[in-house]
């Protein structure tokens, strides 16, 4: 099975950003997440390169969720200029492996992955791998055939999503996902959901009702229930909405073969060269990390999902 890798880059860059320490490249500018961009995509182009890969960026324009509810992210403090000026630098790190960059004002990185995940899913012999710093696309999770990688700590940990982890990790299906959120909120992206209503309560809700749309069909079931809820069908359905990756964004999506990488790494090594970056032009001309040795023919694999990092 060949694999497509959709990046989800200001999470991915904000993600290296606060793990490494800070750098600057030649002239000064800032360059630590750079820096950790260029070892994550090495290691992956070491141990097991995409066959097709794209990274996906946020706009800093409004997008939809803005226009639906104006304290959507009113939280977040302002990015620092460092890191901004890397999200920005960063294109030319993708460029020179390779790598096709996607954004487009009025969505965010993760609807764009939404609609690459929508057209290439029915591929056949294709596995969409989604590599991010959140968990908001597990709502994307189909079978094994789109998965999320998400990492835990630093830049080097992940843990891979399938349909099956997710369903272990929250008792909950990945369409569910969308449900559990309207239910619970999301803080970090300033979604309130429906007040008093945890983690748990709204696994319980999911597990008997199905939806948030059939918990509130039954309300009249459980009086309790209706007193709790009742009064939040607004807030709930707003929380629905927002927290729905569009699959369908208005973006020019290429031929699955466009997305292919170059076979060299002649604009990696020339990327690592112009950036100072002499770890990593080592790394890359000893031909290291190396690639894992083949399991033997008694060994039992130890997950069906590929290994990317």
């Amino acid at each position: 099975m060949k694999h497509l890798l959709l990046i989800d880059a200001n999470s991915v860059i904000h993600r290296a950003f606060h793990a490494l320490p800070p750098l600057t490249a030649p002239g000064g500018a800032p360059a630590g997440a750079l820096y950790g961009l260029g070892s994550i995509f090495l290691k992956l182009w070491r141990e097991e390169r995409p066959d097709y890969v794209a990274a996906l960026f946020d706009r800093p324009e409004p997008t939809f969720r803005d226009k639906k509810y104006a304290e959507y992210k009113a939280q977040r403090p302002p990015a620092p200029d460092a890191l901004i000026e890397q999200i920005i630098a960063a294109h030319d790190l993708f460029h020179a492996f390779g790598i096709k960059t996607f954004e487009k004002p009025g969505y965010e990185a993760d609807d764009l992955i939404a609609t690459l995940a929508e057209r290439f899913k029915n591929e056949n012999d294709l596995q969409v791998v989604i590599l991010t710093g959140d968990r908001d696309t597990l709502q994307l999770v189909t079978g094994e055939k789109i998965v999320v990688k998400t990492f835990n700590k630093g830049v080097s940990d992940t843990t891979t999503y399938d349909e099956a982890a997710v369903t272990a990790k929250y008792g909950l299906g990945p369409h569910q996902m969308i449900d559990y959120k309207a239910l619970v909120g999301d803080p970090s992206d300033n979604i309130k959901g429906v007040p008093g209503v945890g983690p748990k309560t709204a696994t319980e809700l999911l597990q008997k009702f199905g939806s948030v749309r059939s918990v509130y069909e039954r309300l009249h079931e459980d009086p309790k229930l209706m007193q709790k809820l009742g009064p939040f069908k607004k807030e709930a359905e707003l929380s629905e909405e927002l927290v729905t990756l569009e699959r369908h964004a208005l973006i020019e999506i290429p031929p699955l073969a466009e997305l292919a990488p170059p076979p060299g790494d002649e604009g990696m090594a020339r990327y690592f060269e112009k950036m100072e970056f002499a770890s990593l032009l080592k790394r890359l001309m000893n031909g290291e990390p190396k690639k894992p040795q083949p399991k033997t023919p008694k060994e039992k694999p130890k997950s069906t999902q590929s290994k990317l990092f």
